[in-house]
């Protein structure tokens, strides 16, 4: 269980933050650059990192992850454990003890109640809410009283740190939000796009897929913070963009996600105006397989739903030989040299959950051949192309987001399925709509209107319980949900699902990682995904931006209110 270690990595982090601080306000604006433009600031709305952390700004959980991966208080006044009393000892409840004073930006007590509302807002079974994992297990929300809330479980967790905890489970506002629940979540574009928040910095203008205006917030908890008055935020462009506007021109103080070619870095870094920082938490590149059959000739209600299965992407020799045929090495040295790794799985981190069950360093586009040969997939028209025992070209529609390294990818991967008598044609959409929550698109990772599509995304903490819920069958995409969930494969194992449950009830470390690399291995195995590169973090800030403090275990923005202009 947490200890009191946590909270004094906390009190000391505050103490450091402390000493730089001047006063709110005193160091006019920072501007930040995602070349992934934000579309929503509601991360219920949205699974898209971009979204998340962008929101993390505004709205704050009762707790989050620091650096290192500990858990700290942010909007509680301490961490639930049984030691403490906060967590009963048969690991069926845990209780928030939310600390005094707290306000909304709007001014008014921020409470229990908002609390509660914020997981039956994420939980109403009319609504389709991209964090509900966070909440699986949840029986019953209690307002204890105003500074004081109750999560109870199903049964009992001995990890209950899922709801309220981390950048992806913030806390609404029930006085906003009261009336968004369910289906009209998404219209109700005025929330979605201004949330009232405890965090620092308050929105005063969102235009989705471009730019967000921000100030500083009058109610901060910490009278002294931010020390910038105000915040521009922009979206969009491309990542070689980004991290030039840092490190050579001086544009922008903090760039993000710079999924850039490690020469590129050094010579950026050459303009002397920025630091590349780097850090290796869960991050995986990877290819995500459709298990439903997206083809446009089937209606709205069946498209990319388990409703239609796919008419040869459920096929493991089909899918293992995909794998087989990539040269994950070639892929980690063109792409990401020292800030990358081969990996085969899907949950690389921490180190007790990475499963070494597995093997895929070696490309084998004979082996490929040969498994497929076996399996009934031939060419007999001789275009090139095998189809399927019933005649079904083997022809896929590959997607991804716009991105340099991501289309090198692209380009050999289809290459290397050419080889093996898979044709694939290759798609690449802006990052902002690719990623975004717009229920209507037909062009989000959450939609799958495609064969394969190739994303990275992680997880906040060091314990991946909630993560390795999102292959959950009840937890795909689909039209009654408004297109939210985590599981973008629609992988679906009855035998999966009972492991995770029982993920859920295990106490111990190494019993939990047991178990979770069980967990990974069965997902992989099963056709979900195809895991290539386990990928560090990877942005810059500005040699004038003190207070910067790389996280991989949660948002990078995390502490943006320490964050200070150096003189």
């Amino acid at each position: 269980m947490f200890t009191k270690t946590l909270l004094v990595g906390a009190t000391a982090s505050v103490a450091i933050a402390s000493a730089v601080a001047a006063e709110r306000g005193s160091d006019g604006n920072v501007s930040i650059i995602y070349w992934q433009a934000p579309s929503i600031l509601n991360p219920f709305l949205s699974g898209g990192t971009k979204d998340v952390e962008s929101a993390s700004l505004i709205v704050e959980p009762l707790a989050r992850y620091t650096e290192v991966g500990e858990m700290v208080p942010f909007l509680a006044s301490e961490i639930p454990t049984v030691e403490n009393g906060g967590v009963s000892a048969d690991l069926t409840s845990i209780t928030w003890k939310i600390a005094p004073g707290i306000k909304w930006s709007d001014g008014s007590a921020f409470t229990a109640n908002d609390v509660k509302f914020t997981a039956d807002y994420c939980m109403h079974p009319e609504g389709g809410c991209a964090q509900i994992t966070k909440f699986d297990g949840v029986s019953k929300v209690e307002v204890i009283d105003d500074l004081t809330v109750k999560v109870s479980f199903e049964n009992p967790m001995p990890f209950p740190y899922g709801p309220f905890v981390g950048g992806e489970s913030p806390i609404l506002q029930k006085a906003q939000f009261e009336n968004c629940m369910g289906a009209k979540a998404p219209e109700c574009t005025a929330e979605n796009f201004g949330p009232i928040g405890t965090g620092p910095f308050v929105v005063t203008d969102f235009r989705p897929n471009d730019v967000i205006q921000m100030v500083a917030n009058d109610n901060y908890r910490d009278p002294a913070k931010p020390a910038f008055a105000s915040l521009t935020f922009k979206g969009g462009g491309d990542a070689t963009a980004a991290g030039r506007a840092v490190m050579e021109t001086g544009e922008f103080d903090y760039a993000w996600n710079l999924q850039l070619a490690p020469d590129v870095i050094a010579r950026m870094e050459q303009g002397g105006k920025g630091t590349p920082v780097a850090g290796f938490g869960p991050l995986v590149e990877r290819i995500m397989l459709n298990q439903t059959n997206p083809s446009p000739d089937l209606d709205a209600n069946t498209r990319s739903t388990a409703a239609a299965p796919h008419p040869f992407l459920t096929d493991p020799a089909v899918y293992n030989a995909m794998s087989m045929a990539i040269d994950r090495p070639l892929l980690v040295e063109i792409g990401y040299g020292k800030a990358g790794k081969v990996t085969c799985n899907w949950v690389p981190a921490p180190a007790a959950f990475n499963s070494d069950a597995l093997s895929c360093d070696k490309q084998d586009i004979a082996g490929a051949n040969a498994m497929l040969d076996a399996a009934g997939y031939k060419d007999t028209n001789g275009d090139g192309v095998r189809e399927t025992p019933d005649g079904i070209p083997m022809k896929l529609l590959y997607q991804t987001s716009t991105n340099a390294v991501r289309q090198d990818f692209q380009a050999l991967i289809k290459q290397w399925w050419s080889e093996i008598g898979i044709d694939a044609e290759l798609r690449n959409l802006s990052a902002s709509v690719f990623f975004g929550g717009d229920p209507g698109s037909p062009d989000t990772y959450q939609k799958f209107y495609a064969d394969v599509e190739m994303y990275a995304n992680t997880f906040n903490g060091t314990d991946p319980q909630t993560y390795l819920g999102n292959m959950v069958c009840d937890k795909a995409p689909r039209p009654e949900t408004q297109w939210q969930g985590e599981n973008i494969s629609r992988f679906c194992d009855p035998a999966y699902d009972e492991l995770y449950a029982k993920l859920a009830t295990t106490a111990g470390l190494e019993a939990r990682a047991e178990i979770g690399r069980k967990l990974n291995d069965m997902a992989v195995t099963g056709g979900a995904m195809i895991p290539l590169v386990h990928r560090g973090r990877l942005s810059a800030h500005a040699n004038s931006l003190g207070g910067v403090v790389l996280n991989v275990w949660d948002s990078e923005l995390w502490n943006v209110a320490d964050w200070y202009r150096i003189k």
